[in-house]
């Protein structure tokens, strides 16, 4: 039996577990301004921008139901859910369903099985996420852990001056060496990143802080000056701790940390988040852009105030340095599927981007419908379409995914379904040409090499993915986890 890679792959029945929790998010525009300066038609659930997290215990059935009274059809993705046996409730757009039409209603089943840890939930039709159709979601472990006494959740997201669709149209009417930036600001828990927030700490009490980008196309950094950062989870997989002095996640990626709190309450300190994209050459007061929050033990005691410092000197999450607490070798590759990032240029105006020899586009009739009624011809990628980047994978082979960027920008890549090992990083292309820093080799540690579902392809580099072709049936997407999936990164 084989099954399909989208950068698509297929899958059939719904497993029944006990627990479900019921949520309906009534879907609809809301006028807000997020930034202090700029309002717009953005998108909420209820009646709310931003649309609150959502919590379970591992094991529970999320049942979501989405009515959608916006004027363009809608989907809803659980990113990072593995959706076994139940592909058809990944809310991808045009490769797993056809959308939920304006006035229409669907409810997604999502069962969270073994998982547990923090991932969110988006649109995933066209480019509602980036106007406020996205949630934090928490599944809880079955077991209260003892390694912290509270948890704490810091969400991340980035916010546009103007819907993001209307500026990729914008953008397409331009010459290409003429774009204008569009200069964002960082929102914190949902709230601009300039109002400063307050995080109550205890004195000697353990925290386990949240992080997540829920972001378009902005990285952030998060630090906490004079306190330790341990690793225990990057994407939903428990990792062994890693003590780090700060974070830096690109959109879509998770971490959980914990952070000992400090025998004395003399001062307070500062919770440090920088907005940043390595495609924005530095403005001052526009990009890299400073949020300090604050970590409150007393209230009215001093800021304890630190020497920044480069972040050549800190110590950062690495997906090399980084190890699973569940230990799984690297499996030797079965099959090698090579894809050079490459842009296309259609005359003057927005690049469209691509995978391998085409830039995605969508279908009309969605992938997994056809994969389900096209019988022996389903295994023929040419019946999908030829923008459709269709790759079909035998059950159960090792595959290793290499992806190579050529280009000046870092692209958080994200694969549906599954987590991945990360077992090589490179450089590609001439990056001193360009006066960028030549991207280092590095090789995972064979017995155990991280496995997460969004990594960072990096500028001038490639990166080496393996996993399991273990879905029967499944259809699923690899696709940068930015504007480029609207432009074909798929």
């Amino acid at each position: 039996m084989r099954f399909g890679l989208v950068v698509q792959l297929l899958v059939f029945g719904v497993s029944v577990l006990a627990a479900r929790v019921q949520v309906t998010w009534d879907i609809g525009y809301k006028s807000i301004s997020r930034d202090g300066f700029s309002t717009w038609r953005a998108i909420g659930a209820n009646g709310q921008v931003p649309i609150p997290p959502i919590y379970v215990t591992q094991g529970d059935v999320l049942e979501l139901t989405a009515i959608n009274h916006l004027d363009k059809p809608i989907t809803l993705h659980a990113h990072g859910l593995f959706q076994r046996n139940s592909t058809f409730y990944d809310g991808v757009g045009m490769v797993t369903e056809c959308g939920i039409p304006p006035g229409g209603q669907y409810t997604y089943m999502i069962d969270t099985g073994e998982q547990h840890g923090l991932y969110f939930i988006h649109g995933h039709y066209g480019l509602e996420m980036s106007e406020g159709l996205r949630a934090p979601f928490i599944i809880q472990e079955k077991e209260q852990s003892t390694e912290y006494d509270e948890d704490i959740l810091l969400t991340l997201e980035d916010w546009g001056q103007q819907p993001e669709g209307e500026l990729i149209e914008r953008l397409k009417q331009v010459s290409t060496d003429s774009l204008p930036n569009d200069y964002k600001t960082g929102l914190v828990n949902g709230i601009n990143g300039n109002i400063s927030q307050t995080v109550q700490f205890e004195c000697n009490r353990r925290y386990r802080i949240r992080v997540l980008n829920i972001g378009l196309d902005q990285s952030f950094k998060v630090q906490i000056p004079g306190h330790t950062m341990h690793v225990i989870e990057a994407d939903g997989v428990t990792t062994k701790p890693l003590r780090v002095d700060g974070l830096d996640l690109a959109p879509g990626q998770r971490y959980s940390v914990i952070v000992q709190a400090l025998e004395s309450d003399e001062f307070n300190y500062g919770l440090n988040v920088t907005m940043h994209a390595d495609f924005l050459d530095p403005v001052p007061g526009l990009t890299p852009r400073y949020y300090p929050q604050v970590i409150e033990y007393r209230k009215g005691a001093p800021m304890r105030e630190y020497a920044q410092q480069s972040d050549d000197a800190l110590v950062w999450p690495d997906d090399f340095t980084l190890e699973p607490r569940d230990e799984c070798e690297m499996g030797s590759a079965d099959r090698v599927i090579e894809l050079n990032k490459r842009n296309y240029l259609p005359g003057m105006g927005l690049p469209y981007y691509g995978l391998g020899n085409a830039s995605y586009a969508s279908v009309r009739v969605p992938t997994m419908l056809s994969a389900l009624t096209m019988g022996d011809l389903a295994r023929d990628p040419l019946v999908y379409g030829p923008q459709s980047s269709v790759i079909v994978l035998n059950y159960m082979e090792n595959v290793e995914l290499v992806v190579r960027n050529g280009m000046n920008r870092s692209h958080p890549m994200h694969v549906h379904s599954r987590v991945f090992q990360v077992v090589e990083r490179g450089p590609w292309g001439d990056a001193q040409a360009m006066g960028k820093r030549v991207v280092p080799l590095q090789v995972a540690r064979p017995n155990n090499p991280m496995r997460r579902d969004t990594v960072v392809l990096p500028e001038f580099g490639y990166i080496k993915l393996r996993f399991k072709a273990d879905l029967p049936g499944a259809v699923s997407i690899v696709h940068c986890h930015t504007e480029h999936l609207a432009q074909g990164m798929a």
